[in-house]
């Protein structure tokens, strides 16, 4: 039972999301820490936001580790933009 590569990459866009979210909540001011639950739901969205632009054909000409490069590079920016907008 191998691991193909378009499972691989949304493994990984999957493990980002996690890593981001749980980054973004990280740099709160927080006496208790974040909490799981919050963590895993903005994971989730940041995930599905960045798997639409992966699947997505609107660059076609991406393929392979430019389009998911693009896809991590979205995950960081939508958490970066949830950030800034929670301040």
């Amino acid at each position: 039972m191998g691991v193909s590569l378009r499972n691989g990459t949304l493994l990984v866009l999957a493990v980002t999301a996690l890593a981001c979210s749980r980054a973004m909540f990280a740099f709160f001011d927080d006496p208790e820490g974040p909490n799981l639950l919050v963590v895993v739901v903005m994971a989730s969205v940041i995930y599905v936001i960045s798997l639409a632009g992966y699947l997505s054909k609107f660059f076609p000409s991406l393929t392979g580790i430019q389009r998911s490069s693009v896809a991590v590079f979205i995950q960081m920016f939508v958490a970066t933009g949830f950030a800034l907008l929670r301040r």
